[in-house]
C-alpha cells in the first residue's frame, strides 16, 4: 500500500464528537480509517487533537491527569476518525479498575483492523519513557504505523529541541522502520502542517493512483 494522502487538511476543523467506549461492545463499527493519539497524561495529547481541529475543547483536557477511562472517538468525514486513548502513566485508580482499563486498550490495539496509524506524543524535554517504548514495541509487532509528537517544544531553545530530536531520531532505529518523530507545540502550533500531512496520508491514502473511500 502506497501511503500518500489526498490534501484534506480544512476537513479537520469540521471535527465534532462521536461516541465513547468503555467496552468491546460500545465501539463504532469497523468502517474507513482511524488514527488514534496516545501518550502519557501530561504530554500534551488532548491539547494537540484541539490544534488539529482548530477547536478549544473538542479533546476535552482533564484537570486530574490519568482519569479519563474512555476511547473518545471524532468524526472528521465520512468513514474517517480521531481517536482520543486515555493517557497512561499518571492513574490514581484502584488497580481492579486499572486492569480493566488496560484490558480494554490493549484490546482496541490489537484487534481494531480500522485503525491505521497512532500519534504518539511525548514532552519533548522527556521522550521515551517506559510505557512510550512500550507502545513503540507494540507497534512494530503489529506492522502500524507511528508518527512521533515532540510536544512542547515552545519550552526549550532551538538546539536543545534540535538534540532531543536529533536522540530520538537515533533511538527509533531500534523500533523498525514505519515510526517518524517531529518537534510540535500544541501552544504556538509549531510543526502543525507537518503533522496534518501525516494524517491526511494515513485517513486518506491513496493506492495505485486512487484515493481510497472507506476500509
Amino acid at each position: 500500500m502506497i501511503f500518500k494522502g489526498k490534501t484534506v487538511k480544512n476537513n479537520y476543523r469540521h471535527a465534532k464528537f462521536a461516541i465513547s467506549a468503555t467496552t468491546e461492545k460500545t465501539l463504532p463499527p469497523e468502517l474507513g480509517f482511524e488514527v488514534a493519539f496516545a501518550g502519557r497524561s501530561n504530554a500534551g495529547k488532548s491539547s494537540s487533537m484541539n490544534v488539529v481541529c482548530q477547536q478549544k475543547s473538542l479533546a476535552r483536557t482533564s484537570k486530574t491527569p490519568g482519569r479519563t477511562q474512555l476511547i473518545n472517538f471524532f468524526s472528521i468525514s465520512e468513514g474517517r476518525y480521531l481517536v482520543d486513548l486515555p493517557g497512561y502513566g499518571y492513574a490514581k485508580v484502584p488497580e481492579k479498575v486499572k486492569l480493566e482499563w488496560q484490558g480494554f486498550i490493549e484490546s482496541y490495539l490489537n484487534n481494531r483492523w480500522t485503525l491505521t496509524g497512532i500519534i504518539l506524543v511525548m514532552d519533548v524535554r522527556h521522550p521515551l519513557k517506559e510505557y512510550d517504548q512500550m507502545m513503540l514495541k507494540w507497534a512494530e509487532n503489529k506492522n502500524i504505523h507511528v508518527h512521533i509528537l515532540l510536544n512542547k517544544a515552545d519550552k526549550l531553545k532551538r538546539n536543545a529541541m534540535n538534540q532531543s530530536l536529533f536522540a530520538v531520531k537515533k533511538d527509533l532505529k531500534n523500533f523498525g522502520a514505519q515510526t517518524s518523530v517531529q518537534l510540535f507545540s500544541a501552544h504556538t502550533k509549531e510543526g502543525l502542517p507537518e503533522l496534518l500531512d501525516v494524517l491526511d496520508s494515513w485517513l486518506y491514502p491513496i493506492v495505485e493512483g486512487e484515493i481510497l473511500q472507506d476500509g
